[in-house]
């Protein structure tokens, strides 16, 4: 079963509690606190698997928690941070908010964190201070990211094979490559894309060059507008570099090849006007059964040229053009680059979710402290070891008044600022 397109809830795991410890020991008096922090919780990251090419290993399984991290302990001891969860997807993943914007794009490959585990609570031992020497409360973990999210398949093939249905597009996946769609004498056989790997190049000794061809199928006209299978299928047309547009040239099917070409594009450009504007191969199929006393091939041939088109004749049942085909595709590939992001991605930067954005500045020592319940959350969901999520921080700062305050309180450069433990030196 091919599925491209899912909705699934992800939440990552939430930050372990901090412990309220006291030391104990024997002979030594008056230990002192000493519960440790709590574990940080695990994040949702998602990877790409190259051998995977449906959706299907979410048909049933729709959500998706990381492990929350450990409880601090006694004596100091740190919970035990929880391991990532990572959730792979076939290469060309699109990942989408619930709005349907883009969150990001897994053509490049490379993994993704969606959601930021929970930052671990601070045991009681950071609490103590000269005038609260036996602190009896801590801090509790954050909660992890969580969101709904749709994740949508776009193939990554090098060519697609467009056209109406019944014009031998199957037939031709399945002459070039090893592929093995279903083949048959009607409509909408073909109902989910298939790919194929065409070789080029000496197999025995020398290197194997080639590229990957898509079947597209269900492309009639009003395809855009949601007419036949197409609406359902167009956008694995989005990543192809160029495009081989199959036609009946013999019009077995009582089908004008032009009237086909027309309708076709017509309904790419409703789909997308970049993707009209590819590269495209006119593949006459059919050829061994073509009556050229009766075709009218000039006009055909005057109106693939007039468009800046070339035609191959081919005949997938009996091979004839084939290898001429494969040849002009690898030859028209060589020059083209590869499309890869299909749409900008949103701004994903973490949302300020607080019922009060109240924050305290104090002088203390050579410094200055800041504490606020949102800052505490915030700081567990910001990665502050990445420059992007250091600037974005300090964006925030300014935003709800921190740096203003501390300006106010008397804070100039070069001084040490402390928000949990999360230190930095005061630069306006």
């Amino acid at each position: 079963m091919f599925i491209d397109k899912v909705t699934i809830y992800v939440k990552a795991g939430d930050g372990g509690d901090g412990a309220v410890s006291f030391h104990r020991e024997k002979y030594v008096a008056k230990g002192g606190p000493d519960g440790g922090d709590g574990g940080r919780g695990g994040n949702v990251v998602f990877t790409v698997d190259e051998g995977e090419t449906t959706l299907l290993r979410f048909r049933y399984k729709k959500k998706f928690v990381a492990v929350s991290g450990e409880g601090g302990k006694a004596n100091n001891m740190h919970g035990k941070s929880a391991p990532d969860l990572e959730i792979p997807v076939p290469q060309g993943t699109i990942i989408r908010s619930e709005d349907g914007a883009v969150i990001h794009d897994m053509s490049d490959g490379k993994p993704f964190t969606l959601c930021r585990g929970g930052r671990g609570g601070w045991g009681n031992r950071h609490f103590a201070t000269p005038t609260r020497q036996v602190p009896r409360f801590a801090k509790k973990g954050t909660k992890g990211e969580e969101r709904n999210i749709t994740l949508e398949l776009k193939m990554i093939a090098d060519v697609g094979l467009v056209g109406m249905p019944s014009v031998g597009k199957s037939s031709i996946l399945a002459a070039i490559s090893a592929a093995h769609p279903k083949i048959a004498d009607y409509h909408f056989t073909t109902l989910s894309p298939s790919l194929g790997v065409v070789k080029l190049g000496d197999e025995r000794g020398g290197d194997v060059h080639g590229f990957v061809a898509a079947d597209i199928p269900g492309l009639i006209e009003g395809a855009a507008d949601g007419a036949g299978l197409g609406h359902d299928f167009l956008r694995h047309i989005d990543r192809c570099r160029m495009l081989a547009h199959v036609v009946d040239i013999a019009s077995v099917e009582l089908r004008d090849p032009i009237d086909d070409i027309e309708k076709i594009n017509a309904e790419l450009e409703k789909w997308s006007p970049e993707l009209a504007s590819r590269p495209q191969l006119i593949v006459a199929n059919k050829c061994d059964v073509l009556d050229r006393t009766t075709a009218d091939i000039e006009k055909f041939e005057d109106y693939v040229s007039s468009h800046g088109w070339e035609v191959v004749y081919v005949s997938a049942a009996t091979g004839e053009g084939i290898n001429e085909m494969v040849n002009k595709i690898a030859e028209m590939l060589r020059d083209l680059p590869p499309v890869t992001v299909y749409e900008p991605e949103i701004d994903a930067e973490p949302e300020i979710k607080a019922s009060s954005t109240e924050f305290t500045v104090r002088r203390e020592g050579k410094g200055y402290v800041v504490e606020g319940e949102w800052l505490f959350d915030l700081l567990g969901r910001v990665d502050l070891s990445d420059r992007e999520g250091v600037s974005y921080f300090g964006r925030v700062l300014t935003k709800y008044g921190v740096i203003q305050k501390l300006e106010e309180a008397g804070c100039h450069d070069g001084d040490t600022v402390s928000i949990y433990d999360f230190e930095f030196d005061f630069v306006r």
